[in-house]
């Protein structure tokens, strides 16, 4: 096994050093992409209780909560706000003043599609990317030739753009954000990298664990978006309930630890509570378990190599736990061995899945799609693509460029659509 993107044995130079760019004492500088979202906020906590330790110089975010970026940006007094949506630039240039007493000078605002990933090249420590969907691919990639430790939680931009980011990236020099890779992060440091057997992801199993597949039929949006354990955005949420989520998560585990995929495998645990473990060859298992808190990850992420003290909850040990594990139903939940698969192909296969699959998610919540046709389409749209990349291209997955994952992804989203739409004919016929 070579060195691995995610490697805690091997230290990226920026992220040897504990202290980070304020001086030997000083707090390390961050930016956060996608801060007013689910991971943004959290980690806006983690540093608004560790100000020794952390400083944010920069946030983006897509510009939907305006309001609330004005209001980070004030609180951690950052250099630079970023908004993805160039028409919101007045207003938040409006809320920002609102914000900011008479006298205190304003951050600089930069606007439109193009201003995350401008920011995540910008003067810092390590770039957090917390973006939601591909659009952070082209941060990520920004970040990483710009030399930044990556706090990684845009799983899609590593899925979609993978040979992209395997090119940049010099070993260690992403620390993963989502909790079980963090997991797997931390277990990995229990053993050296070739006596690692096995990775085990974790999978809650989502609302519908137990269900078969004709039990899954007749899902409804309002079910799907009942997550038994974790509070996410409604396409996140979504993808835990058919597990497309998890299938994301192996490919990422692939392309983080440099481990194939008939070493990986998922096992169902509904408490959440072990977030994924590591077989190693003299067949001993080591596990990272917490309650169910990113703000762990996140923190641990921003801190390397150092932890930061008191960033989660912790379990209350004089109370009696009971932890479950099951197999997975592949028959009900296909999406992680097709997940296995699309990882395999390489190329841009991945890239048609992600974005098929949320294209296909939109319209199962507008109930234009049941819960079953989100993964029965997009298997489809991956066998067409696959089916005419073998016919026009057999060195598929070879010399990938950024513009090669935008027409994928752009071609993959309007076959999605004409395919749920024809499927929504069909049953009304």
């Amino acid at each position: 096994m070579t060195d691995s993107l995610a490697d805690p044995h091997t230290r990226y130079p920026a992220g040897a050093d504990p202290d980070g760019p304020g001086g030997p004492d000083g707090p390390r500088d961050i930016v956060i992409l996608g801060s007013t979202g689910s991971i943004g906020t959290q980690a806006v906590d983690v540093v608004l209780n560790n100000p020794g330790r952390f400083r944010v110089t920069g946030l983006s975010a897509a510009g939907g909560r305006v309001g609330l970026l004005a209001g980070q940006a004030h609180r951690l007094q950052v250099r630079t706000v970023a908004v993805a949506r160039e028409d919101k630039a007045v207003e938040l240039r409006q809320a920002l003043r609102a914000e900011y007493g008479a006298g205190e000078p304003v951050p600089e605002v930069l606007a439109g599609p193009d201003a995350a990933t401008e920011l995540a090249a910008s003067e810092c420590h390590t770039v957090l990317n917390g973006i939601t969907g591909s659009i952070g691919l082209a941060p990520t990639l920004a970040a990483l030739r710009a030399g930044r430790l990556l706090a990684l939680a845009n799983k899609e931009s590593l899925i979609v753009g993978g040979p992209l980011v395997r090119e940049l990236a010099a070993p260690g020099q992403i620390v993963p954000v989502d909790s079980e890779h963090s997991a797997l992060f931390q277990a990995l440091m229990g053993g050296a990298r070739r006596e690692v057997r096995k990775l085990l992801v974790t999978a809650s199993g989502g609302p519908f664990r137990g269900r078969t597949r004709a039990q899954l039929a007749g899902v409804t949006p309002q079910e799907a978006l009942a997550h038994p354990t974790w509070a996410m955005g409604p396409v996140i949420t979504v993808n835990s309930a058919t597990l497309v989520n998890k299938g994301l998560e192996v490919i990422e585990a692939h392309l983080l630890y440099d481990i194939p995929f008939d070493r990986i495998q998922v096992v169902v645990h509904p408490q959440s509570a072990i977030h994924s473990m590591v077989e190693f060859t003299d067949g001993s298992t080591l596990a990272q378990c917490g309650p169910p808190d990113m703000r762990l990850p996140i923190a641990l992420a921003l801190g390397w190599p150092r932890r930061v003290p008191d960033a989660g909850p912790v379990f209350d040990w004089t109370r009696s736990m009971s932890w479950d594990f099951h197999p997975l139903d592949e028959e009900a939940f296909p999406s992680v061995p097709l997940a296995c698969h699309v990882g395999a192909l390489g190329g841009t296969a991945p890239a048609v899945f992600n974005a098929a699959n949320e294209e296909c998610v939109d319209s199962f919540l507008a109930g234009r799609l049941p819960f079953t046709g989100i993964v029965d389409t997009v298997s489809a749209v991956v066998g067409e693509h696959t089916a005419e990349r073998t016919a026009t291209d057999s060195a598929a997955g070879t010399g990938l460029t950024l513009d090669d994952v935008l027409a994928a992804e752009g071609w993959a989203r309007t076959r999605a659509r004409e395919l749920a739409a024809r499927a929504v004919v069909e049953a009304r016929a």
